[in-house]
């Protein structure tokens, strides 16, 4: 297999003196388990709704709501 680098990436690679097989192997190993892992939750979202149903929109509004809210809070040290 060959891999086709754009001649910016290339140059990264080579002035930093990165390993580019092995920068390849593990983006390729990442990519695979983030597909793997995504597929994972579809299929058990798909599997809870058949079990549960789709939610109504007010508790689709309040999950939204509860989301946003945890999203702007910011982590803080103890003491």
């Amino acid at each position: 297999m060959q891999v086709y680098l754009p001649k910016d990436h290339y140059e990264m690679v080579k002035e930093r003196g990165l390993p580019a097989s092995e920068l390849l192997q593990e983006a390729v190993r990442t990519e695979v388990r983030r597909k793997e892992l995504l597929s994972a939750n579809q299929s058990y979202t798909s599997d809870l709704a058949a079990q549960v149903g789709q939610p109504d929109p007010l508790t689709r509004a309040r999950a939204a709501a509860l989301a946003q809210r945890i999203a702007g809070h910011t982590d803080r040290k103890a003491g």
